[in-house]
């Protein structure tokens, strides 16, 4: 074995353990079902809807209300905190299963004197680790042994590896630089070493980051704090008209039907209690009605809903509310690699000796394209499998290494018959590395850093694989520096038909240069769109990244960052150290890039940002990230990220591609509009109910709407109907519209004109309806007007007509514009509840009985009453015409 070290004693462990603690790292405590079934209860609107519950079952014990309005409530609450609640606790049982599998790492340590495996979080400090290449560096050590290249871009951003080298024998432990130690969390790509563990669990890097975590401020989404403050108007609204409603009957009863106030006290004291309880129950039944029920029931449904679809376009929600809260993004801190980029460096160019450039592999003439792979093939160090052509497995490589062979793949399988005679390695100081082989041709294969191979080329190698002198190279040069100004890292290759200097391992004099490859981490073939969607969609990209700032800037450019905006700020982390907090919020509405960016520098633009009322938005993907991912509006961890990342978003990226971010502020939107949609139709059946009720004492009716009718309506409106906005299609268009303010009330002033114009003209005809003698003639049922029958005849159908009339409305408020039919069959729910809801009414009113104050209503009456019900539809739609005239249309101006 390359390493033996006795290592700790199982008794030495235990005592490491008992002074230091395990490795096992505190994680956020996990919520129990009932836990969040307790949250979801605390929802404002619940907490209004339990009250009017056990006024409801009050007043059922007392005989004034019957049994089954009580059980409507409840099964409203009960559906909207089920449904959420066991939505999100099925989806974080998942994801804790998927934690718990990653977490059941083994690794290798010396212990009691033989080389053995223990679960992770059986290391103690002092244990000596075995690390090789695809390890996971399990806690913070120090390299007493070997030497290894380290990714530590989950710690740091940073893409490229760092070569860690053992601390000296003897060496005090305080005397190790970085490039001695090692961190929790990165991973080994290259080399072979032993670590000894100096810090374990919360004591590490890694463990301080989650316990940065625990401490994370919460704060109210941008829905729940718009429902905050709708519940206190719902509340208000219930308790003013439940008020006026009550003072109304009173005095119906005592000025218009009692005679006056001392004809009224003069009758029996039973009968004016009598009155006064009415008037108290009528006013309940109104708060009651007020409240929405439906609200909460509907989109705990929508979130469920718009959940799985957005699975299916690899997008994981691991919090409800997180998907209405990326709907508002005003804001959104993204990272660079693996989210904009491909994540992995790849050749993106080929230049010939005359500058002339190639984009793929296909398109190098053959001649040249054979040298080309030749030189990669056999001038390297690193180890091939290329028995599956398609993903042929590197061992060794760097990731630059591993995107030039990965470029000439095809070649890799021709290594048989080639001899390798002697090997110069690549280092910092040379700049190059040369292989001299033999066999099919006798060559030394040269490739390093373009400065240094073009000194020593004299000519170079054309389409045809002919030789030509190189001249001044001014057009390769020229070619370059352009690919570099795109962020591209060079390097040349070249072959040289004289031997290595095995004793100055000097570049060869004379070189034949094959070509120089530009290589870069490409971007995403959706990004550029999907930045522009962003945009469009009123959101503030600001890319965060690890590296330099020109290559930033180049991505930056590229992706379409930059456009549109000329006073567009580039900054790097030291900039922004030196600019105050003032400074920066008045420059982050300009603010685009930071480059050279540290975990700090996230946590601290996600603070100011919040300060200034934003709703901000974070990607992330290493333990670096968390923090900020965690103190963000919504956090979006990258599905190959880190354990500790994921567990701090609300969404989980599956793809790490930026346009499914996108996709979830899509579906944010839409479970917006759905809720406003739904909030347009309820609170103009409330208002229009509240005015029937009292405007109908005036005109001589003492309930137009019994009580157990408002009860029925309220059940039968709020819960299904609610049900019906739930599964409203995302359409593109949504995403040119501007981002709500977080303080931006849910209710906008096109919305009060629906509520306020729709909800008064239905009371107005519903008084009209109730006042006219021709409605009396038209819905008498044969007998003769005034009459018991006739009377019960026509109350039917007014509360046939008043049902019906809010039915059709439901057309109208599932769209702004004048078109009541789009996208209506993409909504099944609405297609098949709304038909429901009219049949369940039918029903009812022909057989509802005392209970409902109905008698049965005959086809030609059903037939007026659906008649004059549907007028409310022509109605709503000449209020839009004249909106998009005077106003403008608020469909039309987004349309896309």
């Amino acid at each position: 074995m390359k390493f033996a070290y006795p290592g700790l004693t199982d008794r030495d462990a235990e005592l490491s353990r008992a002074q230091h603690g395990s490795n096992a790292v505190a994680s956020q405590e996990v919520e129990t079902f009932w836990d969040k079934l307790l949250g979801n209860v605390k929802d404002p609107i619940i907490i209004i809807l339990i009250v009017a519950l056990g006024i409801t079952v009050l007043l059922t014990v007392f005989g004034y209300a019957e049994w089954y309005e009580s059980v409507g409530i409840a099964f409203a609450v009960v559906i909207a905190t089920f449904v959420a609640t066991w939505s999100e606790h099925s989806n974080e049982q998942s994801f804790q299963r998927l934690l718990e599998e990653a977490s059941m790492i083994e690794v290798k340590v010396f212990r009691n004197g033989h080389l053995t495996e223990i679960p992770i979080n059986d290391l103690v400090v002092g244990d000596h680790v075995l690390l090789q290449p695809g390890d996971t560096v399990p806690t913070d050590g120090l390299l007493i042994a070997g030497h290894a290249e380290v990714d530590e871009a989950a710690l740091t951003g940073e893409s490229e590896p760092v070569r860690k080298t053992a601390l000296p024998e003897g060496a005090a432990d305080e005397t190790a630089g970085d490039d001695h130690r090692l961190a929790r969390a990165g991973l080994l790509v290259d080399g072979e070493c032993v670590m000894r563990a100096t810090a374990v669990g919360d004591k590490t890097r890694y463990g301080q980051t989650m316990s940065e975590l625990l401490s994370a401020e919460d704060r109210l989404s941008p829905l729940q704090h718009k429902l905050t403050v709708l519940g206190g108007h719902i509340s208000t609204f219930g308790y003013v008209g439940a008020s006026f409603i009550f003072l109304a009957f009173m005095f119906n009863t005592v000025i218009l039907q009692g005679g006056g106030l001392e004809t009224y006290w003069a009758q029996d004291g039973g009968l004016i209690v009598k009155d006064v309880v009415t008037a108290l129950i009528l006013a309940i039944i109104v708060i009651v009605v007020a409240v929405p029920e439906g609200l909460p029931m509907m989109i705990a449904m929508v979130l469920a809903i718009n959940m799985k679809k957005l699975l299916s376009e690899k997008v994981l929600v691991r919090k409800l509310l997180g998907i209405e809260t990326a709907g508002s993004l005003n804001l959104l801190f993204t990272d660079k690699t693996g989210t904009l980029t491909q994540g992995k460096l790849s050749v993106s160019a080929f230049l010939t000796g005359s500058g002339e450039r190639y984009e793929s592999l296909d398109a190098i003439p053959q001649a040249l394209r054979d040298d080309a792979g030749f030189s990669l093939r056999n001038n390297t160090s690193a180890v091939i499998d290329a028995s599956d052509p398609n993903d042929p497995k590197l061992v060794g490589a760097d990731r630059t290494e591993q995107a030039l062979l990965r470029f000439v793949s095809p070649y890799l399988a021709n290594g048989s018959g080639i001899e390798m005679v002697d090997h110069i390695p690549f280092n910092s100081t040379r700049k190059f590395s040369a292989t001299q082989v033999t066999g099919e041709r006798d060559l030394t294969l040269v490739k390093g850093a373009p400065e240094v191979i073009l000194e020593n080329c004299t000519r170079w190698l054309d389409g045809e694989g002919q030789v030509r002198d190189l001249g001044d190279a001014a057009a390769l040069r020229a070619a370059m520096d352009e690919l570099s100004a795109r962020a591209m890292r060079l390097l040349a290759v070249a072959v040289a038909e004289t031997p290595i200097d095995a004793e100055t391992n000097a570049l060869p004099d004379s070189l034949t240069l094959v070509g120089v490859f530009g290589m870069r981490d490409e971007l995403r073939a959706t990004s550029y769109q999907s930045v522009k969607t962003a945009k469009e969609a009123g959101i503030h990209v600001v890319m965060i990244t690890g590296d330099a700032k020109e290559t930033a800037q180049a991505i930056a450019k590229d992706v379409g960052l930059l456009e549109d905006d000329p006073k567009a700020i580039v900054m790097t982390s030291a900039e922004l150290a030196e600019t105050s907090d003032d400074a920066l919020k008045a420059i982050l509405p300009h603010l685009y890039v930071v480059a050279r960016a540290f975990p700090t520098d996230k946590s601290r633009l996600v603070k100011l940002a919040k300060e200034m009322g934003l709703v901000i938005g974070m990607t992330g993907d290493g333990v670096n990230d968390a923090p900020a991912v965690k103190n963000a509006d919504v956090g979006f961890a990258m599905g190959s990220g880190t354990e500790m990342t994921k567990e701090s978003g609300e969404i989980v990226i599956l793809d790490d591609n930026f346009s499914s971010l996108t996709k979830a502020v899509l579906y944010g939107r839409t479970l917006f509009k759905s809720i406003r949609k739904f909030l347009i139709f309820q609170l103009t059946v409330n208002v229009s109910a509240i005015l029937v009720v009292f405007l109908g004492q005036f005109f001589g009716f003492d309930l137009p709407l019994t009580m157990t009718q408002l009860l029925w309506l309220n059940i039968i409106m709020d819960t299904l109907a609610g049900l019906a906005f739930a599964g409203e299609a995302a359409l593109q268009r949504y995403m040119g519209e501007p981002p709500l303010r977080r303080d931006e009330p849910l209710i906008n002033g096109d919305m009060w004109s629906s509520i306020l114009i729709n909800g008064g003209i239905i009371a107005a005809l519903s008084i009209l309806f109730l006042t006219s003698d021709l409605s009396r003639e038209w819905f008498s049922g044969g007998h003769a007007v005034g009459t018991p029958e006739a009377e019960a005849t026509f109350l039917t159908a007014f509360f046939a007509f008043f049902v019906f009339v809010q039915v059709f409305n439901t057309f109208n408020a599932r769209t702004q514009g004048l078109n009541l039919f789009e996208h209506l069959l993409d909504n099944r729910l609405f297609s098949i509840i709304i038909p429901a809801i009219m049949a369940i009414q039918v029903f009812f009113i022909s057989f509802g009985g005392e209970i409902l104050r109905t008698v049965g209503l005959s086809l030609g009456e059903w037939g007026l009453v659906l008649l004059l019900a549907v007028l409310i539809i022509p109605i709503d739609l000449l209020r839009k015409i004249l909106r998009n005239r005077w106003i403008g249309n608020p469909v039309s101006a987004t349309a896309g």
